[in-house]
Formats: structure tokens, C-alpha cells, sequence
């Protein structure tokens, strides 16, 4: 008679864990108060990640604390994208609550007066029809990840697409 409820058990666990693992990257919630706001996957004009002459610095990715009592250094957070492709912020850069980072693609000063890091990288990290965006803690834990595709996320057609109010 105890083998049935444990067989039951597992057979629910089962289906639980098929569940989640069929669950798109995006649905998840993670616990994190750094999330992804909105991405700029898709720079405005004909790509060129040329570095003297290219638009790499108008594509972006919007990091906002939505913490109303922490401030967070960044330094440590990772940022890749479906294939690999990583961005490190390797220097303190602090977000009051509230606070908001973009991180553009091309060279540049990070200011945080102005809210922006930047790549130090002529090649866009973002694909125009579609990519995943994950940002992670220093731990190496998952901070906010969502997926996108051109034609079911972007309904004005921007290149802008907005997670997190």
C-alpha cells in the first residue's frame, strides 16, 4: 500500500518537472530586484559594425533596479545571448533604486552620470529576428531572462521591445 502514494508522487513530480522544463525561458520569475527593462535589439538604419563608422552604439539592452530600498554594483552581472555571446561588467558601476544602465554595443566613456556602459565591442551582440537575453548574478545564478522574436514581440516594428514597466 505505501509503494502507490510514492508512485503517485513521483508520476506528479514528473509532470511538474516535464512541465517547467518545457516552460519557455521567458516565463520564468526570477527573484532578483536587476532586471531586463526593454532591449534595443535591432539598431536603427542598415546594420554596420564597422567602429569608425558603424551603429553598434544605437543597439542597447535597459538593466533597471527595481528595488525601492537597494542599491546594487553591477560588477560581476553577466549578460549573454542565445548562442554564448557574454558581456561581463567588470568595474563597480552602482544602480540606486530605480536606477537604470543601458549597455550599448560600440566604444565609448561609461558614465554614471548618464546611465550608460558600454561594450567596448563593434558587433552587435543581438540578432534582428530573434535571441534570448539572460542576466546573471556575480553568483552565477539567473537574474531576468527573456526570448523575443521580430515578428511575435515587436509589434510597432522599432527594434525596441519593452519587459518590464
Amino acid at each position: 500500500m505505501r509503494k502507490r502514494p510514492a508512485v503517485a508522487a513521483a508520476a506528479v513530480l514528473a509532470g511538474a518537472l516535464s512541465f517547467l522544463a518545457a516552460a519557455p525561458a521567458q516565463a520564468a520569475e526570477y527573484h532578483s530586484a536587476l532586471k531586463i527593462r526593454g532591449v534595443q535589439y535591432d539598431a536603427p538604419g542598415r546594420d554596420s559594425n564597422s567602429c569608425s563608422s558603424g551603429n553598434t552604439h544605437q543597439e542597447y539592452l535597459t538593466i533597471k533596479n527595481y528595488s525601492s530600498s537597494a542599491t546594487i554594483n553591477l560588477k560581476g552581472y553577466v549578460v549573454k545571448d542565445a548562442t554564448g555571446n557574454r558581456f561581463t561588467f567588470t568595474a563597480s558601476h552602482y544602480l540606486e533604486p530605480g536606477d537604470y544602465v543601458k549597455l550599448r554595443g560600440g566604444h565609448g566613456t561609461d558614465s554614471d552620470r548618464y546611465n550608460v556602459v558600454y561594450r567596448d565591442n563593434c558587433n552587435f551582440l543581438w540578432n534582428n529576428d530573434r535571441d534570448t537575453i539572460y542576466l546573471y548574478k556575480p553568483s552565477g545564478s539567473r537574474s531576468d531572462v527573456h526570448s523575443y522574436t521580430k515578428s511575435g514581440s515587436d509589434s510597432d516594428g522599432d527594434g525596441y521591445i519593452r519587459y518590464h514597466r
